[in-house]
């Protein structure tokens, strides 16, 4: 069964889909199930990634990277959840909030930032979320004041990937207080995680993902070099939006992925195990399941592939973006669920991956801004 068949895909982005399958098959998926259990980060799978040239290579070749597009990166997320989610997540993280630095930065900043990461020597983050709000990125309230030739930054971070591995972090805050522009009283800096005034500590426990690392981080008179803000003052909830207009396509990948494997699980077990003398997958009730579960695969993976090319062009991206990344992840729940329900008792089972899978299904629905709030975007953004 091979769900994520490349005819959908551009004929560009095929080499670099069947890189990530290959790394996917040899390097993740043998150690998924070892590293959802026991929480450890996959330093040995990152470096490999690294080495393989399927991290943090969105960024452009200037700075050392490959310069990856949109259906690329999407053909390689798409496998790489496949395989396993909370690793997948940590290889993607890898390189989060570079794209704000290189589109909107200096070649100071990116020489000194963004060539170590797209070279595998640094770990970059995006400190945007706050204990007191996740989706409201006008409401942000962790703030930097400017001080001679420096910015002081004091507040708190959470779920923030990456905040005590990475090296830097592309950091949010408050530079203004105009009530009458709401949407311009943010910006985007650059901050190192060994500057005075940084301290992070992991969120423990997860539920899901749990190869991957999120952390709480204050921030207390935390001081950066003004040339370490990005862009220009008042700009950074622009730039966040364009950014996750590209980052919604690439959380539908997330989806896909993950109904991939809960498919792929639920066929195999219900054409391998018998109850009354026949096997499971002869009940047409069980049938009409799988059916159901491919008819919400087909369907999301149509849409995201759609979506990615309205948003490589410029179409209307918000709209597309929500659309996909909506219909996705809910689909990856959907399909997840049907599967733990096929697999009856032994579905709660820890050892099982169908329910690894039911557990990281539920976490995109909510990060890169939660469903709730892409449905707001999609009715503003709707055709009139």
């Amino acid at each position: 069964m091979d769900l994520l068949e490349e005819s959908i895909v551009p004929e560009h982005a095929r080499d670099v889909k069947d890189e990530a399958r290959q790394f996917a098959r040899e390097q993740i998926e043998p150690g998924a199930q070892t590293h959802f259990q026991s929480g450890e980060y996959p330093h040995e799978i990152l470096e490999a990634g690294q080495e393989a040239g399927l991290v943090a290579q969105d960024i452009p070749e200037e700075w050392g990277g490959r310069g990856l597009d949109l259906p690329q990166l999407l053909a390689v997320t798409e496998e790489f959840y496949r395989a396993d989610a909370g690793i997948a997540l940590t290889l993607q993280l890898a390189s989060f909030g570079c794209e704000m630095t290189y589109e909107y930065g200096t070649d100071d900043q990116c020489e000194a930032y963004i060539r170590p990461v797209a070279e595998g020597d640094q770990l970059s983050g995006l400190a945007v979320s706050e204990p007191e709000t996740g989706s409201d990125l006008a409401g942000m309230e962790t703030r930097a004041e400017k001080d001679g030739d420096e910015y002081v930054i004091n507040g708190e971070k959470y779920w923030i990937g990456n905040g005590v591995e990475a090296d830097w972090v592309t950091l949010y805050a408050r530079t203004g207080d105009d009530e009458t522009n709401r949407y311009g009283n943010h910006s985007l800096f650059i901050v190192p995680t060994d500057a005075d005034g940084y301290d992070a500590e992991h969120i423990p426990e997860k539920m899901a993902m749990r190869a991957s690392k999120q952390a709480h981080v204050t921030l207390e008179d935390c001081r950066i070099p003004e040339e370490n803000l990005i862009g220009t003052e008042g700009a950074g909830f622009w730039m966040l939006a364009e950014f996750f207009n590209h980052g919604r396509v690439i959380v539908s990948g997330h989806g896909l992925g993950l109904a991939a494997a809960a498919i792929e699980e639920a066929w195999e077990f219900t054409h391998d195990r018998e109850e009354f003398g026949r096997t499971i997958s002869e009940f047409q009730s069980v049938q009409h399941d799988l059916a159901d579960m491919l008819i919400d695969f087909e369907r999301a993976r149509a849409l995201s592939w759609r979506a990615c090319e309205k948003v490589a062009d410029g179409e209307r991206a918000g709209y597309w973006a929500a659309l996909a990344k909506t219909n996705a992840t809910e689909a990856a729940v959907d399909v997840s669920e049907r599967g733990m329900q096929l697999h009856g008792g032994r579905s709660v089972l820890d050892e099982r991956r169908i329910a690894r899978v039911y557990r990281d299904a539920r976490i995109p629905v909510i990060y890169e801004g939660a469903n709730e709030i892409q449905r707001n975007l999609i009715y503003r953004q709707s055709p009139s």
